[in-house]
């Protein structure tokens, strides 16, 4: 019996599946049937400016991204909680600011080991105990345990005489037959297939499934690829190629959807397709080249919209999408555009910047039935808030010790908000060190910790914004309003140091 027959017997037809959403889900049922599979295409350094619902004026067509918008809703006031791609991913699975851990600047190199401790709840675990078979396809990104052929640390492969660097020939330390610990398997979802990092700019340059990799590498990346923006060479295996990754990865995610519904159709399903595209270095497939006119990245972000396409018309030809919230983002601001292109529209900065273009980010959520076509919400959400939104979807209550700085946008999603923005504050920082603090219509840009303690001391001023007036951060009104900035610092101060933004349950009683 498929999943609409076994709907059908017990049933929650379409009559039964349109109870008021706050109804339906603010209590907790025993009915996985009712909870909506989750689709999350994240796309790696996509910018608000790529798509053509978000900039009119965009050089590269994004046919599907536009479709999913106009049968959804779009943000207009999106951010990653990082401008770097390590951190939001942290945050994206677990509800966490990624500089509460280890990782206080840059990104992690491909043989770091796990950011995220075993013990802690991700977004996989949580929607496991609501019966979802979970997925995380393409890049990881959050550290994995690598085993060594000499029992030493596989981050030893890090060049330290060249920080960020990874020395080409201490990666063969690396015994590739091992399995590899400490990721997705290990921390909530049933099927992984990707890379450690990037999968055109880091090595090794091989697919892992689960924990093991696909082909072991065994020959040095190619040499024409050195010095190529971006690219770290590495052990590479056989069959690998670099244009066609996320096209496997797309096929791969579409596989797990077709084996999900042949093993346990009656429960829903979540699953993170994390594409490559489209960050450096710009290698293009063949059947993208000159598909936009912003040059080999642009041609990148089409690779992205293909994904959305292919992903979007496999779930309506299973009969599965209006069964379906699916969301379309990014994991950090772009890197500027090529042509003319403004990748981030008229925000300033781009990836890896404090400032609007470094962290504001597209995000697309169609759900036929719940959320209204063609909307759109002005409502500041961040991707750190995907993890308590899970759990008010499917009515499961968070403890403390988890999802510290998530907070529920579901209203936002569906076009439901309250009177007030649903953060009291959401901090920003650039994956440099820098920090950045948002209050309703106002933005303080920080600096680094050092500049924290300044600020506080009075001792040196920051930087502040009026958003609603000045999008593109161009008048600093610190030295106009310099007791509701400091006041802004302050918050920040104290949400690192209570750990956590989202208030205590035990403490609000």
């Amino acid at each position: 019996m498929d999943r609409r027959g076994f709907l059908k017997t017990l049933g929650l037809t379409a009559p039964a599946l349109a109870l008021p959403i706050d109804k339906a889900f603010s209590q907790r049922t025993t009915s996985p049937e009712k909870l909506p599979n989750i689709v999350v295409i994240v796309g790696d350094d996509v910018g608000y400016g790529d798509l053509g619902c978000t900039n009119k004026a965009s050089k590269i067509p994004t046919p599907s991204m536009d479709r999913i918008a106009a049968e959804g809703v779009r943000f207009t006031d999106a951010h990653s909680p990082s401008a770097l791609c390590s951190p939001t991913r942290y945050g994206l699975l677990t509800g966490r600011y990624a500089w509460r851990t280890r990782l206080q600047k840059f990104v992690l190199l491909s043989y770091d080991p796990p950011l995220i401790e075993p013990t802690r709840m991700t977004v996989a675990s949580l929607l496991k105990r609501s019966r979802y078979e979970t997925a995380w396809v393409g890049k990881w990104h959050v550290g994995l345990e690598w085993s060594t052929k000499n029992g030493s640390p596989a981050e030893d492969t890090i060049d330290r005489t060249a920080p960020g660097k990874t020395d080409e020939k201490r990666q063969w330390i690396i015994d590739f037959n091992k399995p590899v610990r400490g990721g997705p398997i290990a921390l909530g979802f049933d099927y992984f297939y990707g890379t450690s990092a990037c999968c055109t700019s880091d090595p090794p340059y091989c697919f892992i499934e689960n924990d093991r990799t696909v082909v072991v590498p065994t020959r040095t990346s190619r040499e024409e690829w050195r010095g190529l923006p971006g690219f770290v060479p590495g052990p590479m295996a056989d069959d690998w190629s670099e244009t066609d990754c996320d096209f496997t990865l797309t096929r791969k995610a579409m596989g797990f959807i077709d084996g999900h519904l042949e093993k346990d159709p009656n429960n829903p399903f979540f699953l993170v397709l994390s594409t490559s595209s489209p960050h450096n270095p710009f290698l293009v497939p063949e059947a993208m080249k000159g598909k936009s006119q912003a040059g080999p990245r642009g041609d990148l972000v089409t690779v992205v919209d293909w994904a959305v396409g292919q992903i979007a018309d496999h779930l309506a030809k299973l009969g599965l999408a209006n069964e379906t919230l699916l969301i379309v983002t990014s994991d950090n601001g772009a890197v500027r555009g090529e042509n003319g292109h403004k990748s981030e529209n008229d925000f300033r900065g781009n990836k890896a910047s404090v400032y609007e273009g470094g962290h504001r980010i597209p995000f697309i959520a169609r759900w036929p039935g719940k959320i209204r076509p063609g909307t759109t919400s002005s409502e500041t959400i961040s991707l750190i808030d995907f993890f308590a939104t899970c759990a008010a979807l499917t009515g499961t209550a968070l403890p403390d010790d988890a999802g510290e700085d998530s907070r529920n946008v579901l209203p936002a999603i569906l076009g439901r908000p309250g009177g007030r923005p649903l953060h009291e504050a959401m901090i920003f920082d650039s994956g440099n060190g820098e920090f950045s603090v948002r209050q309703g219509r106002w933005k303080a840009v920080a600096g680094t910790l050092d500049s924290l303690k300044a600020i506080s001391a009075d001792t040196k001023p920051g930087q502040l914004y009026d958003l609603d007036e000045d999008p593109g951060e161009s008048n600093d009104l610190w030295a106009k309003h310099p007791d509701m900035a400091k006041s802004m610092i302050e918050l920040l101060i104290k949400y690192r140091a209570e750990g956590r933004s989202r208030p205590s349950r035990l403490r609000s009683g």
